[in-house]
Formats: structure tokens, sequence, C-alpha cells
């Protein structure tokens, strides 16, 4: 591939990196801390994500339970999760937090998987964008390096399969999560 292209590459894939921290903060029945990479604490002025304030453990399948190191904190962190979108309520014995995912209805999954389909277009959306932005530059060198219009559609070319070969990654991402919501 030529190394003009390199760059696009590069783009696409941190749009397809988004995609993936985007499907692991939905919460699919099961408990996933990864659903509180998003949250941050106020850890004595300084917003801290959850997993740097204390331990994260998953004792059962569908409950998560946070032990803040500083047991001051542990009302800081049950309110920024309360203030996330998370949708869980907190409980909390004094040293431990505790998050108990309920079982999601169907209703409740086909809402998920609504969100699933949003995001992968949106990150498909992304992609073509830097596909037509790659497509300008390379449009663009013609007057600059003095490239045949026959290069300039090989670029193109390559340029549409880097494409094509995302959009398929986007596609199987969110097959994947799609499954993985719809398991019961």
């Amino acid at each position: 591939m030529d190394e003009r292209l390199s760059k696009y590459e590069n783009k696409m894939q941190k749009s397809l990196d988004n995609l993936g921290s985007e499907y692991a903060a939905i919460r699919a029945g099961r408990a996933n801390p990864h659903i509180l990479d998003r949250i941050k604490v106020d850890y004595y002025g300084t917003p801290t994500p959850v997993a740097q304030v204390g331990n994260i453990a998953i004792p059962e399948a569908r409950i998560i339970t946070i032990t803040p190191w500083d047991k001051s904190l542990v009302k800081e962190v049950i309110k920024a999760i309360e203030m996330s979108d998370i949708g869980i309520n907190p409980g909390s014995d004094g040293t431990t937090i505790r998050l108990v995912f309920p079982e999601l209805s169907e209703e409740r999954r086909k809402e998920l998987n609504k969100e699933v389909k949003k995001k992968a277009e949106e990150c498909k959306v992304a992609i073509r964008n830097i596909r037509r932005d790659g497509n300008d530059d390379i449009k663009k060198l013609t007057k600059t390096e003095d490239m045949s219009e026959d290069s300039v559609k090989d670029l193109q070319d390559q340029l549409q399969k880097v494409t094509d070969s995302y959009i398929k990654k986007v596609d199987e991402s969110a097959a994947a999560k799609e499954k993985e919501i719809m398991t019961v």
C-alpha cells in the first residue's frame, strides 16, 4: 500500500477503536468493568477514573464491586455513578460499592441493538468522511506532484479497498455486539 494512504488508514483504525470503546460501555446484561471507564470521580479536586481510585471485582456474573482504597471516597464514587448514564443504582455497605445489573428485558435488548446500529453507522460515516478527505488530497496531487490520472485512480482504488475493509470490520463488530446483547 502507498505510504500516502497510511495516515488515512490510521484515522480509520482510530474510528474503529473508538467504536470498540463505545461498545464496551454498552451493558449487555452481564457485569462488564468497562462500563465504568468513562466515569470520573472527584479525587481531591482531580477528575480520576473509577479504576484508579479503587479495586474493581466481578464476584458474580451480574455484579460489580468497587472497593475504594480511600474509604472517604465511597460517597464520591457513588455520586459519580449516579450522575453517569449507565442506569444502575449503586448500593454500599460503607466500604464496598455494589452494582447489580438487572436481567435485560426483550424490549431493552432491542433498544440496545438500535444503539449498537446507530453507533456503527456513525463510525461508518466517519470512515467515509476520511475516505472523502483522502480522495480530495489525492486529486490535489495531480497539480502538486505532477501525477498521471492513472496513478491518481490507482491511489483512489487503494483507498476505497482500505475503506471497504474498515466498513466490513465495523459490520463484524456490530454483529458481535448484537449477538452478545441478544444472548440471554
